[in-house]
């Protein structure tokens, strides 16, 4: 078996962008394209042959204060994942499969990991809410709100396409988004790994030990 390699180039050059809107159909946007992990139907990792760069971000964690995202993660391993507390499906589901993963780590590798959920809802996504969500997840995930054009241009970088949260003809607010897990080397700080949404538990059981050396699931 292998695992599926892409180029940050077809990311970023591709035509249109499957974006995720929770519990609604998947739209289509005129920018990149989202590339779910397993195409090869063996691995759910895509491991990319030219890896992103990690964002100079700073944004508000759930204390309130100022989070630099490549300061606070410099050689640790670390996931990183765009959505929203009001989603009632893909993104609980996907932190809920990093957190139960996370639990069959060694501690020590707990505590070395990093992941950084960052809102693709910011007028809604306080601080204080955040922090109430994650708490759920594992208080120790880190949860970070601010600027939506800030939040957006980062995630694009990494070749994730947001839209602004907009309120539906049923009056429910949906934020779309695209709903990849980049993971980051801890010897490169480089987002060189990729995850789809329909990554499973054992999945990230799987690759979560790789991760942490920064090698290739």
């Amino acid at each position: 078996m292998r695992t599926t390699r892409v180029t940050v180039a077809a990311l970023l050059a591709a035509a249109a962008l499957t974006l995720t809107a929770c519990g609604n159909e998947p739209a289509k946007t005129g920018s990149v394209t989202q590339i779910s992990g397993g195409q090869n139907h063996d691995k759910a990792a895509t491991v990319l042959d030219r890896p992103f760069s990690k964002p100079e971000l700073v944004l508000t964690d759930t204390t309130g204060q100022p989070w630099n995202l490549r300061e606070q993660t410099k050689g640790k391993p670390t996931l990183i994942y765009f959505g929203y507390t009001s989603c009632p499906d893909v993104c609980p589901l996907t932190m809920s499969n990093i957190a139960v993963a996370k639990k069959a780590l060694p501690q020590a590798d707990q505590d070395n990991l990093r992941i950084v959920f960052v809102t693709t809802d910011p007028d809604r996504d306080t601080p204080e809410v955040l922090a109430a969500w994650l708490k759920g997840q594992d208080p120790s995930f880190t949860g970070l709100t601010g600027d939506f054009a800030t939040i957006q241009a980062a995630a694009r970088t990494l070749g994730i396409g947001i839209e602004a949260a907009k309120t539906g003809a049923d009056g429910k607010v949906v934020s779309m988004h695209g709903a990849q897990v980049i993971a980051f080397s801890p010897k490169t700080d480089e987002g060189y790994v990729l995850y789809g949404e329909s990554t499973t538990v054992d999945d990230y059981t799987k690759d979560l030990p790789k991760l942490i050396k920064g090698e290739n699931p």
